[in-house]
């Protein structure tokens, strides 16, 4: 175990929440402190965008990535085997993904201001799954919304003798594109 693999020690394993955690207070920060005044309202249109973005981008991810492409198929598999382990995507690696497929693209499109905006958005979405998804796996809690994506994600889980394609339920913080996609399995209602 260590910084790189997909099986973390305690500590490689909580550094998403520390560091996804401050880069979005940090990014937060920037923008509300030095952000041009003018733009305030635009640069939170953009994040707000960003957030709603991270949303189908979760989805496809964990669809067509965690459970289509090998080798992330295979990872993926083991998270489903041991769903208590402490298996998940490095650190370095989901924050490189993040830096050269949206910041990047993003810098280039636009400006420095916005590419911060839309990179908060999906960074800030990509925190509250990671916590969620910790929650789905090692917390409790008696929160309604909790229990319910606590429900849909065991339901996603299944059991051994159901094929892991035919659960459906790929979102973890909403089940919205799953209803999209109509990949949201029978009797749920959300």
């Amino acid at each position: 175990m260590g910084w790189f693999s997909m099986e973390h020690g305690s500590t490689a394993y909580r550094a998403d929440f520390a560091l996804y955690g401050g880069a979005s207070a940090a990014l937060a920060g920037f923008l509300m402190l030095a952000g041009p005044p003018a733009q305030r309202l635009p640069l939170l249109a953009l994040a707000l965008l960003g957030l709603a973005g991270w949303s189908l981008v979760e989805y496809v991810l964990h669809r067509f990535v965690l459970h289509g492409l090998r080798p992330f198929s295979t990872w993926h598999a083991e998270h489903h085997r041991r769903p208590t382990a402490l298996i998940c995507t490095p650190t370095v690696l989901s924050g490189s993904l993040i830096a050269a497929l949206v910041f990047m693209p993003a810098l280039l499109l636009g400006d420095v201001w916005r590419a911060c905006a839309v990179t908060w958005g999906l960074l800030t979405g990509y925190l509250v799954y990671t916590i969620t998804h910790h929650v789905m796996h090692h917390g409790r809690s008696e929160r309604a919304w909790i229990v319910r994506r606590k429900r849909w994600h065991a339901l996603h889980h299944g059991s051994p003798q159901e094929p892991i394609l035919e659960r459906g339920r790929y979102g973890v913080t909403s089940g919205f594109w799953d209803r999209v996609f109509r990949t949201a399995g029978s009797g749920l209602s959300r």
